[in-house]
């Protein structure tokens, strides 16, 4: 039998994925401009202007540079 814990722990989602612009960067440290226009302060390093990757605070990874679209609901 499974840990009833540990399968109630898979059912809860986890940090999201946000993808940004970096605004600023410096040696460990970086502002990310969100689609909506929220900026954010990261750990990590990246080129200014570059997409990025963020979850929890950290950059992830680089992003592709793709158009994006924005949609309130």
């Amino acid at each position: 039998m499974s840990n009833l814990f540990a399968q109630f722990r898979r059912l809860i989602p986890g940090q999201p994925l946000l993808v940004g612009v970096v605004i600023t960067a410096s040696a460990t440290e970086a502002v990310v401009e969100l689609p909506g226009g929220a900026r954010i302060a990261v750990r990590g390093t990246a080129t200014v202007g570059a997409s990025v990757f963020v979850r929890a605070g950290v950059i992830d990874a680089d992003a592709p540079a793709l158009s994006s679209a924005v949609i309130e609901v």
